[in-house]
């Protein structure tokens, strides 16, 4: 895993140092907004940084010009702290007068990068955080998704569980907006179908020890007749999976589930040969030409696949390419409107960014882990694609 980690590392430098020469009259200026240091979820932010380069590159043939204009990324760190977060945010809409701003990483930061963007009446464009409420009530139209949000992950994972009368689950999941929102999707999945959410666990980010909480999950399943499950959803605290397989589950015939996760973590996954759960993002199951360009460019420059982020950070810059290529103007407003019910191509298929809430529609995957002791990490074998269509995800916010 550190080798896998310190190769992608040295990838994202090379990739996020590159800037364009060419000097032309307008310059379109992209702030990426992210946490590079202060989390372990740095390197989902190196990713989506990564991957927007490359994005860039893609849609542009390689010339980060849009009709006529040169595309300038100004790359800042929030350190997930929300007030730095913020005035990095503010510095860029105001001081260095970015067009439009990308980020961020964390769920919670995240939420309060909101009202900046209404107060500058500039576009804030999120590509890695996923909690329901960055499109929802307290959202602003100057915001747009890229992401996936809760309700998708939820929907496929419950899809991934086959829900039923039989179906008992409890839930792990860190206590903050993207755990919160994540459980409370979960909910909404299952409701009519019959399965009962028997605990709902919340630990702090970055806890290690899941001894206590594991038996508290094992207490209210070991004696429900069905099928028992802990469904893990933990973005990156402490190998919750490894530690609570460690405590054998399976000698109350509990199984774990889970959503799928970068490359680094998925090796924790082998420790759960044939588990199913649903996933936003993993090289080999989309089949398009802009994945395919994406796996082949980046296994040549950095020597690994693309990971989950690295894809929606190309996303976002697919969606920011589009809208230039395609807004009457660079005026926010003609922005927002070109920006409204558009689809686009990205390394998933396309997306669309739907009109209500500005939250981009797409497919998730229900995975099924297969072992190779050739392979780092566990693999999610493609068991079916889950259209957009299929899920119905809530409309967050009304415009």
């Amino acid at each position: 895993m550190k080798k896998l980690l310190s190769l992608f590392s040295v990838g994202i430098m090379a990739t996020t140092l590159v800037v364009p020469t060419t000097a032309l009259a307008d310059k379109v200026k992209i702030a990426l907004i992210h946490g590079l240091t202060g989390s372990s979820y740095g390197v989902f932010s190196e990713q989506a940084n990564a991957g927007f380069q490359l994005g860039l590159e893609y849609a542009t043939n390689g010339t980060m010009q849009v009709n006529g204009h040169e595309i300038e990324t100004i790359i800042k760190d929030t350190q997930f702290k929300p007030d730095i977060a913020r005035a990095v945010l503010e510095e860029a809409y105001g001081d260095d007068e970015v067009l439009m701003a990308i980020g961020g990483t964390s769920s919670g930061v995240t939420m309060g990068l909101l009202p900046i963007a209404e107060e500058y009446e500039r576009i804030l464009l999120i590509d890695t955080a996923v909690a329901e409420g960055l499109t929802g009530p307290d959202s602003n139209r100057y915001v747009f998704k890229t992401s996936r949000n809760s309700s998708m992950d939820m929907l496929a994972q419950a899809k991934a569980l086959k829900p039923g009368e039989d179906l008992y689950v409890a839930t792990l999941a860190e206590d903050y907006a993207f755990g919160k929102d994540g459980i409370a999707a979960l909910k909404r999945a299952l409701k009519g179908t019959g399965s009962t959410i028997v605990s709902e666990e919340y630990v702090p980010v970055g806890t290690t020890d899941y001894t206590a909480v594991a038996e508290r999950m094992f207490a209210a399943l070991k004696d429900k007749q069905g099928r028992k499950v802990i469904l893990i959803y933990v973005a990156a605290s402490g190998n919750p999976m490894g530690k609570i397989k460690a405590m054998q589950p399976e000698r109350f015939g509990i199984k774990i589930s889970t959503g799928g996760h970068i490359l680094a973590v998925l090796s924790s996954y082998k420790v759960v040969p044939g588990m199913e759960g649903a996933i936003y993002y993993y090289y080999e199951l989309p089949k398009n030409p802009v994945n395919d360009w994406l796996v082949k460019e980046h296994q040549a420059r950095f020597g690994t696949p693309p990971d989950f982020f690295t894809a929606g950070g190309m996303a976002a810059a697919l969606a920011v390419v589009k809208t230039l290529e395609t807004s009457k103007s660079l005026e926010t407003d003609d922005l927002i409107a070109a920006m409204e019910g558009m689809t686009w191509d990205t390394p998933k298929g396309s997306m669309t960014f739907r009109p209500e809430d500005h939250q981009a529609l797409q497919s998730m995957y229900h995975f099924k882990i297969r072992v190779d002791e050739n392979v780092e990490w566990a693999i999610p074998e493609l068991v079916r694609e889950i259209k957009a269509e299929e899920m119905n995800i809530p409309i967050g916010r009304n415009n």
